[in-house]
């Protein structure tokens, strides 16, 4: 048996600069690694859909430049292979840098393997050779994240599909993209391949896009969508999928919503005020949700215990109920983003290499869906506030009112704020619109240092900047919350 004074599990977006942190200051470190270095942002999250999304941008613009008044000579055509060259080529590039940063720390070590534990703080290592080994260490590190989670959906089993991994490996572009799956994953996904060229559908079984967003918030990006050429079903269930030749059917049923049941391909039931519909596609995209990545570590013989989903619990310190084994990243439970599983290594570090006191708790978490326009979202939402019964009032203002917008043709969105109704503090934003990410992060920051809205509304901006419209969104009226 091997032994170290700390021990890694994933080289993902908190593992690596754990670890390398960890061996810097003097501790001997090994990092286990079952798959690729640089977790799933660099492989297939972040770094490859968002280099499509410019990719699908540039389309786009192309595509609709006529509205600009420039005019192409022939419509454009898309080189799918080149994208998914140049795709793969910046992937590899963060890949090896990742995995050079590791090869190069002294006292570092990277092994290829999957792990699982065989008792306290004892871990086998299945090497990708076959052959197995044992290391111990008093302190580990758990940042092995998540993989996507495949519904019982009737059929499913007997046909192709696709995932958000799997499917970023297509050399050539779907005809016709069929999603199952209606949120963050999905429509970023969704968008890209429509400007692409393929023909996209989108089902979603809850009643809204985005489910965990505010209703206006989801009907401004499905308006957005459909606009675009998006074909969109929301309250559906999925009954069965099929395999027909080269093509896949989808099959559902549509529950009525404002009484209309009616869509393409569908017949109404006027009974049940349902629509059994269908659609098919070339390729089908599964993009449901996520599962920890916990169950293959054998979790129970080093006495690690686990929520009912199999998310790793935590203390506000980032440690299991097991002294000395920690949790970082998406396996943890909670919003699953690169940024959240970097500041999980943040508050590892400040409390383990340089012995402070930094918690989890009250951390404001920022995200930014990346489709055009984007969605920028922090603090509490409208539904949040009303359901932890806080006073508030929002504030809410069209992107067809911002100068800037207006100027550069990017009038789609909206941006909404929630405001508490007796401090005047700002408590959440939600910025759909051209660099909506960017001007998110303005207001993160107000809340951050505790200031009102009219610090904001009487502040000074550049101009003209997204941004300086948050002088105009805090001179509109606010909208007081109807649960106080």
């Amino acid at each position: 048996m091997q032994k170290f004074d700390a021990l890694v599990i994933g080289a993902g977006q908190a593992g690596i600069p754990l670890a390398k942190r960890l061996a810097k200051a003097g501790l001997s470190t090994a990092i286990i690694e079952k798959r690729v270095v640089g977790g799933t942002c660099i492989n297939d999250g972040c770094t490859p859909t968002k280099l499509m999304v410019g990719h699908a941008a540039v389309a786009h613009i192309v595509r609709n430049s006529s509205t600009w008044g420039i005019s192409v000579a022939s419509p454009p055509t898309v080189d799918f292979k080149t994208i998914h060259e140049h795709k793969q080529q910046i992937v590899n590039s963060f890949r090896g840098s990742a995995q050079r940063g590791i090869e190069e720390t002294e006292h570092l070590v990277l092994i290829e393997g999957e792990a699982s534990f065989t008792g306290d703080k004892i871990l086998e290592i299945r090497l990708k050779d076959g052959n197995t080994e044992q290391y111990t260490a008093p302190l580990i590190f758990i940042n092995a994240g998540c993989s996507m989670a495949i519904p019982p959906i009737p059929g499913l089993d007997q046909v192709t599909y696709y995932t958000s991994t799997s499917l970023l490996d297509l050399e050539s572009l779907p005809e016709t993209l069929v999603i199952i799956g209606g949120s963050y994953i999905a429509l970023e996904l969704g968008q890209l391949y429509h400007r692409l060229g393929s023909k996209v559908t989108v089902i979603e079984q809850a009643p809204n896009l985005l489910p965990k967003e505010d209703n206006d918030v989801s009907a401004c990006i499905k308006d957005f969508l459909e606009k675009e050429g998006i074909q969109v079903f929301t309250n559906a269930r999925v009954d069965l999928v099929e395999q027909e030749k080269s093509s896949i059917r989808v099959r559902f049923t549509e529950q009525a919503q404002g009484g209309d049941a009616k869509k393409n391909n569908s017949f109404a039931d006027t009974t049940s005020g349902s629509a059994q519909t269908e659609v098919t596609g070339s390729h089908l995209l599964i993009a449901t949700g996520r599962k920890p990545q916990s169950v293959a570590l054998q979790l129970e013989k080093a006495g690690v215990e686990v929520d009912k989903n199999n998310y790793i619990k935590v203390d506000k310190y980032l440690q299991t109920n097991v002294k000395g084994i920690y949790a970082l990243g998406d396996i943890k439970g909670g919003p699953a983003f690169t940024h959240v599983a970097y500041n999980d290594y943040v508050v590892i570090l400040k409390n383990i290499i340089e012995k402070q006191d930094w918690s989890i708790e009250g951390r404001l978490i920022p995200y930014c869906m990346f489709t055009d326009p984007q969605l920028g979202r922090v603090g509490l939402s409208e539904k949040q506030a009303k359901e932890q019964g806080i006073p508030f009032v929002t504030y809410t203002l069209s992107m067809e009112r911002v100068a800037r917008a207006l100027e550069t043709g990017h009038t789609t969105g909206m941006m909404k704020a929630i405001v508490h109704r007796d401090t005047d503090k700002i408590l959440g934003a939600a910025i759909i619109g051209e660099q909506g990410g960017e001007v998110m992060t303005v207001l993160q920051m107000a809340i951050q240092a505790g200031l009102t809205c009219d610090a904001i509304r009487w502040g000074m901006f550049a101009h003209p900047l997204y941004a300086e419209s948050l002088n105009n969104l805090f001179m509109e009226q606010g909208k007081p919350s109807t649960s106080s």
